[in-house]
C-alpha cells in the first residue's frame, strides 16, 4: 500500500515544482516588461481572453432571442443611449478609438469587427447588462424591465456600426455628453 503513496507524492512534488517555476518565470517577464495599458494583449492573451469570456456567459443566455422588434425608432432610441452611454469609450462609429478607450487595457473591441457581430444578441445583451470581468467594461444592468429593453435596443444599434453613415455619425456627436467646461462654456456664452 505504501508503494502507492509514494509516485502520488512525487507526481505531486513535481506539480508544486513546476507550479513554482511558472510563477517565478511569470513574475521575471511581469518585471521585465511591467504591465503598463499602454501595452497591445498578444494573440494568445487574446483567445485566452475571448475564451473565458464566452465560458462566462450561460449558455440559456447565449442563445436568448432578442425580444423587442428592429424597427426605425428602437435603432434610433438604442443610437441616442449609445452616443449618451457607450460612445465615450466605444466611439460613435463603434471603433473604440477614443483617449479613454486608448487607455484601456484590454482596449475596446472595434465593434464593426467580427469578433463583436459574429457574437449571438444573447450575448451582447449579457455583455451590456453585467459587464465583463478584468475589462474596462462595466456592467449596464438596472435591474428594470426598461433597463433591460434600452439594452436590447443597444444590441440592434450595435448591429448598425458597420453600416452608419457620416450623417448618422455627425447625429451622434450632437447627442454625446458634454464636459462641464463645455457646458459652461455654453452657458456663459448665451448670457
Amino acid at each position: 500500500m505504501m508503494w502507492h503513496v509514494k509516485p502520488v507524492l512525487i507526481a505531486l512534488a513535481l506539480l508544486v515544482a513546476v507550479a513554482a517555476v511558472g510563477g517565478i518565470a511569470a513574475f521575471a517577464w511581469i518585471g521585465s516588461r511591467g504591465i503598463s495599458a499602454r501595452a497591445v494583449p498578444g494573440a494568445i492573451e487574446t483567445a485566452v481572453a475571448r475564451s473565458m469570456r464566452r465560458l462566462a456567459i450561460p449558455n440559456g443566455e447565449r442563445n436568448r432571442v432578442n425580444p423587442v422588434k428592429a424597427t426605425p425608432p428602437v435603432i434610433a432610441e438604442g443610437m441616442a443611449h449609445y452616443a449618451d452611454h457607450c460612445a465615450a469609450c466605444h466611439a460613435n462609429d463603434g471603433s473604440g478609438e477614443t483617449e479613454l478607450g486608448l487607455g484601456l487595457y484590454p482596449k475596446p473591441p472595434d465593434m464593426r469587427q467580427p469578433a463583436t457581430q459574429s457574437l449571438t444578441d444573447g450575448e451582447l445583451f449579457y455583455i451590456i447588462e453585467n459587464g465583463v470581468r478584468l475589462t474596462g467594461m462595466p456592467a449596464w444592468s438596472t435591474g428594470t424591465t426598461e433597463g433591460e429593453r434600452a439594452s436590447w435596443h443597444l444590441v440592434h444599434f450595435i448591429r448598425q456600426l458597420p453600416k452608419l453613415t457620416g450623417e448618422e455619425i455627425a447625429r451622434m456627436e450632437s447627442l454625446n455628453p458634454k464636459s462641464s467646461s463645455t457646458t459652461h462654456t455654453h452657458a456663459g456664452a448665451h448670457r
